[in-house]
């Protein structure tokens, strides 16, 4: 029987688990160990007093299937929702006021041209430096296939683009610093749309095309973001009880060392596996890993910590129409919130009738100050920025902080070469695999291939 240990159990390593058992054609022993009380890392639900709190992602992409799969795999298909219809848009904060993301413009550059024109996120000067990407010559390659994400928007529609809308957008996913995060490991497509058709604007409007039966959409495709009506722990406790009759699952069991000895793996000299999955994040996989040339390079990869803050209001102490889904706000407005969400409105059953939740996002690369405050500080200045922003008056009912150390991968320019090296030095070890959210993707989708993958090759 081929023993198998996973260490760390996020949700790719409780991806990597399940995929053993379902792939594996003969039994198989899977130890897993978790260092806190509690499975699935960052997924967390709560509920309070009506109230669905996402501790952590509060939902995740269809476009990338791997998710959609092990839903459907799990038999919990039929739990999952879509993001409410009628207010399917964002807006972005330019000078301490909401202004909607203009339809069909899709994180960098516009696929329609009168949203555009009319906008007031952009100035003239702004638009007309924009739209000079229609004319400008491709870049160059010069032995490199890859770009910052500011020095590409910079070059291709200026500076306010890059502040007013890439940097907010971009990192309100990936809460990087624009002038370190490579373009190629995070939003290829844009450099390929260079390639093929020169101009980025010229190559949005056409591949807009095939999306403006999307009518009042804009900023990010809503339609494609699913979450489960009772909250994304569903995923995880369901992947628990699936695993749990065949797997050794060892919670508040942190893992000091591993090394290969002979034919076989000892965890903390003690037990004895045939392979290991470390599914923990880079940082982690150093100090565990004997590999000094491996563990160098896992220390390349770096990370940003982030707070999610949850507040509740009655719908009556808040001015604006929250007819959207929810906001990011640029850097150079000096906020102490990056992004927030209307929770209630951007999907269903998560508020109390005439109440309100709200999702709001500190830290990042280009504030980690933010985290060396007390969550009562936090707490504070983010509803000092939200009463501001959205005209809310009162205290709220209550405030809820989540705080994610290092949590969030920094894919800077040169990623993919370094994973690639790092996938070599892996390659040469037997039994070894990693997975995580630092390598290849950092959404749930990716994660869950991630940690498949790892199974896969660990079976074979």
């Amino acid at each position: 029987m081929k023993r198998i240990a996973i260490i760390g159990g996020g949700i790719s390593g409780l991806a990597a688990a399940h995929r053993l058992i379902e792939r594996s054609k003969t039994p198989v022993s899977i130890t897993l160990f978790e260092s806190s009380s509690r499975l699935g890392g960052t997924i967390q639900t709560d509920h309070h007093n009506g109230f669905l709190l996402e501790r952590g992602p509060d939902s995740f992409i269809s476009e990338k299937p791997e998710a959609l799969q092990l839903a459907k795999r799990l038999g919990i298909e039929n739990q999952l929702i879509q993001t409410n219809h009628e207010y399917r848009r964002s807006f972005v904060v330019r000078n301490g006021r909401l202004r909607p993301v203009p339809e069909g413009f899709q994180l960098l550059a516009p696929t329609r041209f009168w949203p555009f024109v009319t906008t007031d996120i952009f100035s003239l000067t702004g638009k007309l430096r924009m739209s000079a990407d229609l004319f400008l010559p491709r870049k160059e390659l010069n032995g490199s296939n890859d770009e910052t994400l500011a020095s590409f928007v910079r070059r291709r529609l200026g500076q306010e683009a890059l502040e007013r809308m890439a940097q907010p957008m971009v990192g309100g996913i990936y809460t990087a610093d624009p002038e370190l995060l490579s373009l190629r490991a995070t939003l290829p497509r844009f450099l390929d749309m260079e390639r093929e058709h020169r101009s980025l604007i010229l190559g949005m409007w056409r591949k807009g095309r095939t999306v403006r039966k999307q009518k009042g959409v804009s900023g990010a495709r809503y339609s494609l973001f699913l979450s489960f009506a009772n909250g994304m722990e569903t995923l995880v406790q369901t992947l628990e009880k699936k695993i749990a009759p065949h797997v050794d699952l060892r919670i508040n069991t942190p893992v000091k060392n591993i090394r290969r000895s002979e034919e076989v793996w000892l965890i903390d000299d003690v037990l004895e596996v045939d392979a290991v999955c470390l599914a923990v994040p880079s940082y982690v996989a150093a100090r565990l890993i004997s590999s000094e040339k491996l563990a160098s390079k896992l220390d390349q990869i770096k990370f940003a910590s982030t707070a999610t803050v949850n507040l509740a209001y009655h719908r009556d102490q808040i001015k604006h129409a929250l007819d959207g889904f929810g906001f990011v706000v640029p850097a150079i407005e000096k906020r102490a919130v990056i992004a927030c969400t209307f929770a209630n409105v951007k999907f269903s059953g998560r508020a109390p009738a005439e109440q309100v939740l709200l999702r709001a996002f500190v830290g990042g690369a280009l504030q980690p100050e933010m985290l060396q405050l007390d969550d009562a500080e936090i707490g504070r200045r983010v509803q000092m920025d939200l009463a501001a922003l959205l005209g809310i008056t009162g205290a709220p009912l209550f405030v809820e902080v989540s705080r994610w150390t290092n949590a969030m991968p920094q894919y800077q320019l040169g990623h993919l070469d370094l994973v690639e090296s790092i996938d070599t030095e892996v390659t040469a070890i037997p039994g070894l695999a990693l997975a995580g959210n630092a390598y290849r993707g950092a959404g749930i989708p990716d994660c869950i291939r991630s940690g498949e993958l790892a199974a896969a090759s660990l079976l074979s």
